[in-house]
Protein backbone atom coordinates (compact mmCIF):
# COMPACT_ATOMS: atom_id res chain seq x y z
CA UNK A 1 0.00 0.00 0.00
CA UNK A 2 1.39 3.30 -1.28
CA UNK A 3 2.37 5.94 1.88
CA UNK A 4 -0.30 8.88 1.94
CA UNK A 5 0.73 12.14 0.19
CA UNK A 6 0.94 15.43 2.26
CA UNK A 7 -2.07 16.84 0.39
CA UNK A 8 -3.87 13.48 1.86
CA UNK A 9 -2.18 13.90 5.41
CA UNK A 10 -2.95 17.87 5.31
CA UNK A 11 -6.98 16.96 4.34
CA UNK A 12 -6.71 14.38 7.07
CA UNK A 13 -5.90 16.33 10.00
CA UNK A 14 -8.04 19.30 8.98
CA UNK A 15 -11.04 16.96 9.06
CA UNK A 16 -9.92 15.19 12.14
CA UNK A 17 -9.56 19.08 13.59
CA UNK A 18 -12.93 20.03 11.79
CA UNK A 19 -15.12 17.32 13.69
CA UNK A 20 -13.72 18.24 16.85
CA UNK A 21 -14.46 21.80 16.78
CA UNK A 22 -17.59 21.14 15.14
CA UNK A 23 -18.58 19.14 17.78
CA UNK A 24 -17.82 21.53 19.99
CA UNK A 25 -18.65 24.57 19.24
CA UNK A 26 -20.98 23.57 16.12
CA UNK A 27 -21.08 25.13 12.31
CA UNK A 28 -21.27 29.24 13.22
CA UNK A 29 -19.14 28.55 16.29
CA UNK A 30 -16.14 27.22 14.63
CA UNK A 31 -14.14 29.84 12.36
CA UNK A 32 -11.57 28.23 9.52
CA UNK A 33 -8.73 30.03 11.02
CA UNK A 34 -9.24 28.35 14.07
CA UNK A 35 -9.23 25.13 11.94
CA UNK A 36 -6.35 26.31 10.00
CA UNK A 37 -3.96 27.36 12.92
CA UNK A 38 -4.59 23.93 14.78
CA UNK A 39 -2.88 21.92 11.68
CA UNK A 40 -0.93 25.13 10.55
CA UNK A 41 -2.12 25.04 7.08
CA UNK A 42 -2.98 28.53 5.13
CA UNK A 43 -5.73 29.70 4.34
CA UNK A 44 -5.16 29.52 0.39
CA UNK A 45 -4.75 25.91 0.69
CA UNK A 46 -7.93 25.06 2.52
CA UNK A 47 -10.41 25.76 -0.52
CA UNK A 48 -7.90 23.81 -2.33
CA UNK A 49 -9.05 21.22 -0.42
CA UNK A 50 -12.49 21.90 -0.15
CA UNK A 51 -14.03 25.16 -1.79
CA UNK A 52 -16.10 26.33 1.40
CA UNK A 53 -16.98 26.09 4.43
CA UNK A 54 -19.87 23.79 3.90
CA UNK A 55 -18.51 21.86 1.37
CA UNK A 56 -15.88 21.45 4.72
CA UNK A 57 -18.31 20.19 6.97
CA UNK A 58 -19.94 17.99 4.41
CA UNK A 59 -16.76 16.15 4.27
CA UNK A 60 -16.30 16.13 8.30
CA UNK A 61 -20.20 14.43 8.45
CA UNK A 62 -19.04 11.59 6.51
CA UNK A 63 -15.23 11.71 8.19
CA UNK A 64 -17.15 11.32 11.30
CA UNK A 65 -19.86 8.73 10.69
CA UNK A 66 -17.12 6.68 9.02
CA UNK A 67 -15.86 5.38 12.26
CA UNK A 68 -18.86 4.24 13.69
CA UNK A 69 -20.16 2.48 11.08
CA UNK A 70 -16.98 0.60 10.92
CA UNK A 71 -17.43 -0.22 14.77
CA UNK A 72 -20.89 -1.50 14.35
CA UNK A 73 -19.97 -3.39 11.30
CA UNK A 74 -17.39 -4.72 13.49
CA UNK A 75 -19.81 -6.26 16.15
CA UNK A 76 -22.40 -7.52 13.70
CA UNK A 77 -19.38 -9.73 11.91
CA UNK A 78 -18.21 -10.92 15.09
CA UNK A 79 -19.22 -14.82 14.18
CA UNK A 80 -19.62 -15.42 17.71
CA UNK A 81 -21.94 -13.21 18.71
CA UNK A 82 -25.91 -13.12 17.51
CA UNK A 83 -26.78 -9.58 15.60
CA UNK A 84 -28.92 -8.23 18.55
CA UNK A 85 -26.42 -9.14 20.93
CA UNK A 86 -23.81 -7.06 18.46
CA UNK A 87 -25.66 -4.51 18.67
CA UNK A 88 -26.57 -4.47 22.09
CA UNK A 89 -22.44 -4.43 22.72
CA UNK A 90 -22.17 -1.83 20.40
CA UNK A 91 -24.38 0.35 21.90
CA UNK A 92 -22.51 -0.31 25.31
CA UNK A 93 -19.47 0.49 23.87
CA UNK A 94 -21.11 3.67 23.12
CA UNK A 95 -22.75 4.72 26.37
CA UNK A 96 -18.96 3.76 27.55
CA UNK A 97 -17.06 6.14 25.63
CA UNK A 98 -19.61 9.12 26.23
CA UNK A 99 -19.75 8.30 30.04
CA UNK A 100 -15.76 8.88 29.73
CA UNK A 101 -15.61 11.78 27.98
CA UNK A 102 -18.37 13.27 30.25
CA UNK A 103 -20.93 13.26 27.84
CA UNK A 104 -19.19 16.43 26.55
CA UNK A 105 -20.41 17.01 22.22
CA UNK A 106 -23.20 14.65 21.71
CA UNK A 107 -23.44 13.84 18.24
CA UNK A 108 -21.86 15.55 15.15
CA UNK A 109 -24.95 14.78 12.97
CA UNK A 110 -27.71 15.89 15.69
CA UNK A 111 -25.83 18.96 16.67
CA UNK A 112 -25.79 20.11 12.84
CA UNK A 113 -29.18 18.95 12.35
CA UNK A 114 -30.59 20.91 14.66
CA UNK A 115 -28.18 23.97 13.61
CA UNK A 116 -28.36 24.03 10.17
CA UNK A 117 -29.98 20.91 8.50
CA UNK A 118 -32.51 22.93 6.75
CA UNK A 119 -30.77 26.28 5.95
CA UNK A 120 -27.51 24.39 3.83
CA UNK A 121 -28.71 22.27 1.27
CA UNK A 122 -25.18 20.43 0.84
CA UNK A 123 -24.51 19.73 4.69
CA UNK A 124 -28.73 18.33 4.73
CA UNK A 125 -27.65 16.15 1.90
CA UNK A 126 -24.33 14.90 4.05
CA UNK A 127 -25.98 14.49 6.83
CA UNK A 128 -29.19 12.11 5.35
CA UNK A 129 -26.36 10.38 3.49
CA UNK A 130 -24.78 9.88 6.45
CA UNK A 131 -27.86 9.17 8.88
CA UNK A 132 -29.29 6.80 5.82
CA UNK A 133 -25.98 4.81 5.59
CA UNK A 134 -26.17 4.37 9.25
CA UNK A 135 -29.87 3.42 10.01
CA UNK A 136 -29.20 0.86 6.59
CA UNK A 137 -26.77 -1.27 8.54
CA UNK A 138 -28.70 -1.02 11.45
CA UNK A 139 -31.78 -2.19 9.68
CA UNK A 140 -29.31 -5.01 8.12
CA UNK A 141 -28.34 -6.19 11.68
CA UNK A 142 -31.96 -6.29 13.02
CA UNK A 143 -32.90 -8.50 9.85
CA UNK A 144 -30.60 -11.27 10.37
CA UNK A 145 -31.81 -10.57 14.50
CA UNK A 146 -35.29 -11.55 12.61
CA UNK A 147 -33.77 -14.28 11.23
CA UNK A 148 -32.34 -15.77 14.14
CA UNK A 149 -35.56 -15.35 16.28
CA UNK A 150 -34.59 -12.94 18.86
CA UNK A 151 -36.42 -9.97 17.10
CA UNK A 152 -39.70 -9.58 16.40
CA UNK A 153 -41.08 -9.62 12.79
CA UNK A 154 -44.30 -7.70 13.11
CA UNK A 155 -42.28 -5.22 12.41
CA UNK A 156 -39.82 -4.30 9.87
CA UNK A 157 -36.13 -4.06 10.47
CA UNK A 158 -36.57 -0.86 8.82
CA UNK A 159 -38.84 0.75 10.68
CA UNK A 160 -37.10 -0.36 13.77
CA UNK A 161 -33.78 0.43 12.25
CA UNK A 162 -35.51 4.06 11.89
CA UNK A 163 -36.95 4.18 15.18
CA UNK A 164 -33.91 3.18 16.77
CA UNK A 165 -31.55 6.11 14.93
CA UNK A 166 -34.51 8.53 16.09
CA UNK A 167 -34.52 7.88 19.56
CA UNK A 168 -30.75 7.57 19.92
CA UNK A 169 -30.49 11.14 18.48
CA UNK A 170 -33.62 12.25 20.85
CA UNK A 171 -31.60 10.73 24.02
CA UNK A 172 -28.08 12.42 22.84
CA UNK A 173 -29.54 15.48 22.82
CA UNK A 174 -31.62 15.05 26.54
CA UNK A 175 -27.99 13.39 28.12
CA UNK A 176 -26.27 16.48 27.24
CA UNK A 177 -28.72 18.65 29.53
CA UNK A 178 -28.62 15.81 31.64
CA UNK A 179 -25.04 15.27 32.02
CA UNK A 180 -26.01 11.63 32.69
CA UNK A 181 -25.75 8.06 30.92
CA UNK A 182 -29.43 7.27 31.95
CA UNK A 183 -31.82 8.31 29.10
CA UNK A 184 -29.10 6.14 26.69
CA UNK A 185 -29.30 3.22 29.03
CA UNK A 186 -33.42 3.67 28.94
CA UNK A 187 -33.52 3.96 25.18
CA UNK A 188 -31.17 0.50 24.72
CA UNK A 189 -33.22 -1.19 27.69
CA UNK A 190 -36.67 -0.09 26.24
CA UNK A 191 -35.93 -0.90 22.69
CA UNK A 192 -33.51 -3.59 22.34
CA UNK A 193 -34.24 -5.26 25.72
CA UNK A 194 -38.06 -5.23 25.13
CA UNK A 195 -40.38 -3.62 22.40
CA UNK A 196 -37.63 -5.26 19.66
CA UNK A 197 -37.41 -8.49 21.35
CA UNK A 198 -39.67 -11.48 19.78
Amino acid sequence: MSQPTQKQINKENLLNQGVALLTQKGYHGTGLKEILDAVQIPKGSFYNYFGSKENFAAEAIQHYIAPFIKQLDGHLQNPGCDALTAIKHYFDELIFELEQCNFQGGCLLGNLMGEIGDTSEVVRASLQQAVNQYRDLLQAGLAKAQQEGSVRTDKSAQEMADLLVNTWQGVLLRMKIDKSSVPLKQCCTNLLDDYFRN
